[in-house]
């Protein structure tokens, strides 16, 4: 019989390919093992596990709210821009009526002489602010504006005035019972002017220096002319105190949702034309204007947080 030759095959090529079929075999065994342990599927699109709830809608902010009531102090009742040692709210920058001031409530509300309301009182502290509210939300308003602070650094000396801590603490007692009684109201902040500001504005009036000697914000006004470093020093330290206070305003206010704080209001570069003709302190009828311009253009930004 002839013997039919068979083609040789060397040994280590079928060591070789049988090592290449059984690393394919681990190698896929092993991707498999992988994906049972991770809990996940072996393909591209993920499980459910994987998905992330959509995030809930915070509340937006309307740039036209139908109605106001304003808080506040002397500068929101406009005391001393009519007549002297008066309150004047047809000039006010938030409720007035008078068309030269071209007040918040006229540029906002349809209807101002019915939908806002003025609860200011000339005077006032920080720690009055909860009777305000209180009043006003019985109106239900669908924005409420707060200007309140001078009086707490307006006092007859540095040492009465208000501690920041304390000034913290009652405006955030203050925003929490407005938002208890009006959940959805919206808020609007102004900063307490810079009092240091009008010091070296009003000064260049020698009329207005003489009345300031009746005792108008002694802390800062007292011996308007005295440029020693002991005046000086008085008069930086209730600048800061009044930097703290807008520091305190503007985080209380961060924390909900539904409120701005302007702190415009205190860099505003004004001068004497902006000031009362009978007091050179409070702001006239183009002070007011002006205010009324800041908080406007505060209100009706875009972007849902201050």
């Amino acid at each position: 019989m002839t013997r039919i030759d068979r083609p040789f095959r060397p040994r280590h090529r079928l060591r070789n390919g049988l090592a290449s079929r059984a690393a394919a075999v681990v190698g896929t065994l092993t991707l498999t093992l992988a994906g049972c342990g991770s809990g996940g599927s072996a393909g591209p699109h993920p499980g459910p596990s994987t998905q992330r709830p959509a995030a809930k809608a915070g509340p937006v902010w309307r740039t036209h709210p139908g109605s106001l009531a304003a808080l506040g102090d002397s500068i929101t009742v406009g005391f001393d821009a009519c007549t002297v040692l008066s309150d004047c709210p047809e000039v006010s920058w938030a409720t007035g009526t008078n068309p030269k001031v071209d007040s918040l409530a006229r540029r906002l509300v349809r209807n101002p002489a019915a939908h806002s309301w003025n609860y200011a009182r000339t005077g006032a502290l920080m720690s009055e602010l909860p009777d305000q509210i209180e009043a006003a939300a019985r109106r239900r308003p669908e924005l409420v504006t707060i200007l309140i602070g001078a009086n707490d650094a307006c006092r007859s000396d540095v040492r009465a005035m208000t501690p920041t801590k304390v000034f913290r603490a009652d405006f955030a007692r203050a925003m929490k019972q407005l938002r208890r009684a009006l959940p959805h109201t919206q808020v609007y902040v102004a900063a307490v002017p810079d009092l240091l500001r009008l010091w070296s504005e009003g000064r260049k009036n020698t009329l207005g220096k003489q009345v300031w000697k009746l005792g108008i914000c002694g802390s800062m006004l007292r011996d308007p002319d005295d440029l020693t470093w002991t005046a000086e020093q008085r008069r930086e330290t209730v600048r800061g105190r009044v930097m703290a206070y807008n520091r305190a305003l503007a985080r209380v206010c961060r924390e909900d949702a539904l409120c701005r704080f302007d702190g415009s209001v205190f860099d505003y570069r004004f001068t004497d034309r902006q000031l009362s003709t009978w007091d050179w302190f409070h702001p006239g009828l183009h002070g007011q204007r002006e205010l009324a311009e800041l908080a406007f253009r505060t209100i009706t930004r875009g972007s849902s947080r201050s």
